[in-house]
């Protein structure tokens, strides 16, 4: 039997980690090959890869969508692709891996091109989902912590020495305050491995420092990665001095490059730019807020946990640290109307669904109430041309209404284990979601044709 070694990651380490890794092990079995997958997900790596399973193993699948180290399977075929392709395509991924043990210039002349067009392709987002993976859990801990702190009221905190104050301080001050140095430094790390770290996080202070905001965070890992990558391929040192690179030149030429680049170049327009921004998402009039509520919640349902996903949903997070709440509340939101419609579709209009497919609706209740968008994929892949736009619509009125409502949303995640203390108004924030679902179930009972 062929054995099959793989590594499923995705930013959030949610969902897509793994139903990849499912997706991979059933196809294994039907197609009689032995495959271990290692999750690298949110609390960490999980059925972890022994040296016996790589050195056993015939090929390596890396299904990711941040950066996994690869340097342990190193001898190894290894097929990289992003986590989405295992989740849509998992036999073709083993057929494909295990056809890499042709001769070496069949994989130097095939699989080679291959790899180096999907780095191409998802290259810079994967580096910045990298980032975002790591900011992620400052940024939960710290918005629950100032959430929280308001259970004693909105100005609770204002009074020193009580735990309202505390907790404010935990979460802005400390988590929050640290959420743009993490998304820079891990950026810059996936670039360019650890020296990337300390010009990545230095350049991330400062993007705090000079009112440059999240999205000076993302320039400056940029920046770092960068720029120790090229200092590493640029300077050659004699092997005696060769131990000075990583704990001596690297970091202090990096860092010294990116600090003055982030305080001279990039920090005043960056500044001025978020700047208008913020002031922009906190004037705006209703139907400006209607019109951006719709599009976060049309691109949030698009792909259900895909790169126009990730996308808005990191820039959503990234307000946060500018004290902007409401793009989040219609983010999370519109991302949960996607499972929730379609769960409640299986339950008004049954006979549109295989049997499949409406136990796939109960699991669909509970990934959706979680916020966990990816619970619509199985509904999309079955019939993409009618439940894709079913969804996005229904996301995009509970987006829209969220932003007419001005519902603020000071937690990135958690779904409606969050509603009681990190919502503004959450009886309006639940309105919203039941209005978005009935819509996307009614779209669907009017587009699916009946099952015979």
């Amino acid at each position: 039997m062929k054995k099959i070694v793989a590594v499923t990651a995705c930013p959030t380490g949610i969902a897509h980690t793994y139903m990849a890794a499912e997706n991979l092990e059933m196809a294994g079995k039907e197609l009689n090959v032995a495959i271990k997958v290692e999750t690298q997900g949110s609390i960490g790596a999980e059925n972890q890869l022994t040296e016996n399973d790589i050195r056993e193993a015939d090929a390596v699948i890396i299904a990711a969508a941040t950066k996994v180290d690869k340097s342990r399977f190193e001898g190894k075929p290894i097929l990289e692709v992003p986590v989405e392709e295992a989740i849509k395509n998992p036999k073709d991924l083993i057929e494909r891996a295990l056809k890499m043990e042709k001769p070496k210039d069949y994989i130097d002349k095939v699989e080679k091109i291959h790899e180096e067009r999907a780095s191409q392709r998802t290259g810079v987002y994967k580096h910045l989902m990298t980032g975002v993976s790591y900011m992620i859990p400052f940024v939960v801990a710290g918005g629950i912590s100032i959430a929280l702190s308001f259970l004693w009221g909105y100005k609770a905190f204002q009074v020193q020495g009580t735990l309202p104050a505390a907790l404010m301080q935990i979460g802005s001050g400390a988590a929050f305050a640290l959420m743009v140095p993490i998304l820079s430094g891990f950026l810059a790390y996936s670039i360019a491995d650890r020296p990337g770290l300390v010009p990545g996080m230095v350049g991330g202070m400062l993007a705090v420092s000079t009112g440059a905001g999240f999205l000076g965070g993302i320039i400056s890992g940029f920046l770092a990665g960068y720029t120790v990558y090229y200092l590493k391929k640029t300077i050659k040192l004699p092997k005696t001095m060769e131990g000075l690179m990583p704990v001596l030149i690297l970091p202090v030429l990096s860092t010294l490059i990116v600090g003055l680049l982030m305080i001279y170049v990039v920090g005043t327009p960056m500044k001025t730019i978020m700047t208008g921004l913020t002031n922009w998402l906190k004037g705006m009039g209703s139907t400006n807020a209607v019109i951006f509520g719709a599009l976060l919640g049309l691109m949030m349902a698009f792909d259900m946990g895909g790169p126009v996903n990730k996308t808005v949903y990191t820039f959503a997070t990234g307000l946060l640290a500018s004290n902007v709440f409401m793009p989040m509340a219609a983010v999370m939101a519109a991302g949960m109307t996607p499972p929730l419609g379609l769960a409640l579709a299986t339950v008004l209009f049954r006979n549109r669904f295989t049997q499949e497919e409406r136990e796939a609706g109960k699991a669909a209740w509970v990934l959706g109430a979680s916020f966990i968008t990816e619970g619509a994929i199985p509904f999309a892949a079955a019939d993409p041309f009618r439940v894709i736009p079913s969804i996005m619509v229904g996301s995009a009125v509970t987006g829209a209404l969220l932003m007419l409502f001005h519902i603020e949303l000071r937690a990135p995640h958690g779904g409606i284990f969050v509603i009681p203390i990190a919502i503004s108004n959450p009886l309006l924030y639940i309105v919203a979601i039941l209005i978005g679902m009935v819509v996307t179930a009614l779209m669907i009972g009017l587009l699916k044709k009946k099952i015979s």
